[in-house]
């Protein structure tokens, strides 16, 4: 009944060029970010950064964070993804959208990709299985490679049970929020 109800999850893009398209979820179980957990997430970035000239979209599913950030404005979203099926449903999503023409898709590993990416981001959004605990270790990986700079705000969308740390090399929590089961913790380099 659960993989039911997950499998029928709607999305939608919040606002935007995009506003209102219906988006496809993969059925693979994938637990997306509600509207509320999006909303709340593209409000404390609009408070917080102008630059939105490049985005990194990690654990992609649908591309729903990604592709809501190009309907705000960004100028660029490479979507991350390991799933075959995840990776033609973003690409199905950004067609929909009309937005394909600034984003590009990786059907790859995270850890792969943090190898091969070599542009420094202005956002990076990361929305990793709920279950997996070892996130923290990716921020850690996250924290020492090039697509971070020194004015990069890296969002992690966690299960409220799993907490992170407030450092990972240079990266230090600076915000966190707090949405049901789903936490929001907003990190940037140290100055």
């Amino acid at each position: 009944m659960l993989l039911h109800n997950i499998i029928n999850i709607m999305l939608r893009v919040i606002t935007g060029t995009a506003k209102g398209t219906l988006l496809k979820v993969p059925e693979t179980g994938l637990r997306p970010a509600t509207d509320l957990v999006r909303g709340a997430i593209f409000s404390m970035l609009e408070n917080l950064t102008d630059d939105w000239s490049l985005v990194l979209d990690l654990f992609s599913g649908s591309g729903a964070l990604g592709i809501e950030a190009l309907s705000r404005g960004a100028g660029w979203v490479d979507f991350v993804d390991r799933e075959r099926r995840c990776c033609d449903i973003i690409k199905q999503n950004l067609e929909k959208t009309k937005l394909a023409d600034r984003a590009h898709c990786y059907c790859s590993s995270v850890q792969k990709a943090l190898g091969f990416l070599e542009k420094t981001y202005s956002i990076i959004l990361i929305d990793p299985p709920y279950a997996d605990r070892t996130i923290g270790e990716l921020v850690e990986q996250l924290a020492q490679a090039k697509l971070v700079g020194d004015n990069t705000v890296v969002v992690v969308t966690h299960s409220s049970r799993f907490p992170l740390q407030k450092k990972y090399g240079p990266l230090v929590m600076f915000k966190e929020h707090r949405h049901g089961d789903s936490t929001i913790s907003l990190y940037r380099k140290e100055n």
